[in-house]
């Protein structure tokens, strides 16, 4: 008896009527927990538009078209599915049409179902690069042909609905951050490694919104990104967003409050100026440079720290990596105020120095630009008395010996500008630098003396010394 009992109780579920919208979470349920029927197996059929049914339906066939979307199409091949695809591209077109005309609030249970379509949209497996897994050499980013998805058309409505759902003035925090949470944000950050830069720039534009919009999640994105750049730098050197996330960074940095938080200087110390160190830096420089710059605006104390960390990663042998670091570097000092330049000039200028007799051209006349900044000469004059005494010989060996016209033509206006602004200071320097000039000489005339005598007595003892 008991056996029947609950058998009886344990009724067989019957198969869902499609048209039957408590299958498809009546908004009159919208207490009751989201009941998600899974997309039917097999081919897709179009429902009808939201115009064509009454105001009191269109929550419910909300779901429906939803559903529809959660269908995932192979689009390896153009000529599979074609019907279908065109179905779930139409049936997302009035997805989005629905969100931004502000037809009214969408439900609870409808802001769930739409953030579980897009998740199971956007969120796969990107394709490995093209160097991954297959043994070529890995090519440099800068020349690498982007790898377009081929499921755009369908990815792109679904970006567009996401991100009209996370700027729609309907669209209650609240609520909406119980499905666009941690792990939601994190998957959202995975994506921007991703080849396409269509992809990346729709990424770029929700991300920042998700950031501006929800508070509550500002600190754990600001850790995110922090850690994506630490496995760029210190792990892979390979990841095709970081231009991105670093444009998105430079609109928070905008927004700092003053005084600056001890967290931020920590992420400019331990993220950013560490950016500068991998090979592909110039992909993403000119973002690089704008929040270092923005970091600098913000609070001018910072000057020195930065400069000082430009110069820890200056580069040794790749010389359009300089070019690009002594464009930051003038970016900077024309934010630095006079006590910080003081405090970096000496190992500032030591490497000025040595840029200025770079063999390469651009190397040398990039920094010979510097002194057509207003600021700099500026604060150069203010500090004549340590900065030309340290760049002295490096302007004469370039008017004596460098190849390059225009480098000796600019080199040579930057001295009269030093003649014109200290000519004592300059004759003092050029006294020093002709007994440095004579003392070097006569060394070495001592030196290939001592050579001879060494030689001449091996002679006489038979020994055979190699002179050459």
């Amino acid at each position: 008896m008991f056996k029947r009992i609950m058998k009886g109780g344990q009724k067989k579920p019957s198969k869902t009527d499609p048209n039957d919208p408590s299958a498809f979470g009546s908004p009159a349920t919208a207490d009751a927990p989201a009941v998600v029927v899974p997309p039917p197996p097999g081919t897709i059929e179009p429902l009808p538009l939201f115009r064509d049914v009454p105001v009191s339906e269109r929550q419910t066939l909300f779901i429906r078209k939803l559903q529809i979307c959660c269908h995932l199409l192979d689009f390896s091949d153009t000529l599979k599915n074609i019907r279908e695809k065109e179905i779930k591209r139409q049936t997302l077109m009035e997805l989005v049409d629905f969100i931004q005309s502000g037809s009214g609030r969408i439900t609870e249970i409808c802001q769930e179902e739409m953030i579980k379509m897009v998740s199971v949209n956007i969120f796969r497996c990107l394709p490995p690069a093209a160097h991954e897994n297959t043994g070529q050499e890995a090519t440099d980013p800068e020349e690498e042909e982007p790898c377009l998805d081929p499921a755009w058309p369908h990815l792109q409505l679904v970006y567009e609905l996401l991100l009209r759902y996370i700027v729609s003035s309907d669209t209650d925090t609240k609520v909406a951050k119980r499905y666009i949470d941690h792990s939601f944000v994190l998957k959202l950050l995975d994506l921007f490694d991703s080849e396409d830069p269509r992809e990346r720039e729709y990424l770029k534009t929700i991300l920042h919104r998700v950031y501006g919009k929800f508070m509550v999640h500002r600190p754990f994105i600001r850790k995110a990104i922090n850690n994506i750049f630490f496995r760029f730098i210190y792990e892979t050197e390979r990841h095709s967003g970081i231009g991105e996330l670093l444009e998105i960074l430079g609109s928070i940095i905008n927004g700092f409050a003053l005084p600056m938080k001890e967290e931020h200087k920590l992420f400019l110390s331990r993220a950013l100026l560490p950016l500068h160190k991998p090979k592909p830096v110039g992909v993403y420089h000119q973002q690089l440079s704008y929040c270092i710059a923005q970091f600098v605006e913000k609070d001018f104390k910072l000057a020195d720290a930065v400069i000082r960390g430009l110069l820890k990663y200056w580069p040794v042998t790749n010389c359009q990596k300089e070019v690009l670091f002594l464009g930051e570097l003038e970016e900077v000092l024309e934010a630095t105020q006079a006590a910080e330049f003081q405090r970096c000039m000496v190992p500032l200028f030591r490497q000025v120095a040595r840029c200025l007799n770079s063999s390469h051209f651009q190397v040398a006349e990039r920094t010979l630009f510097l002194w057509n900044n207003e600021h700099i000469v500026s604060l150069i004059a203010q500090n004549r008395t340590v900065v030309l005494p340290i760049i002295f010989e490096a302007l004469e060996k370039n008017i004596q010996s460098h190849w390059n016209q225009a480098v000796h033509g600019l080199t040579v206006n930057v001295q009269k500008m030093f003649i014109e602004m200290d000519a004592e200071l300059f004759e003092e320097c050029q006294r020093q630098y002709a007994e440095r000039q004579a003392k070097a000489k006569d060394l070495e005339e001592q030196r290939e003396l001592n050579w001879k005598r060494l030689t001449d007595a091996a002679a006489q003892n038979g020994v055979d010394m190699v002179t050459a």
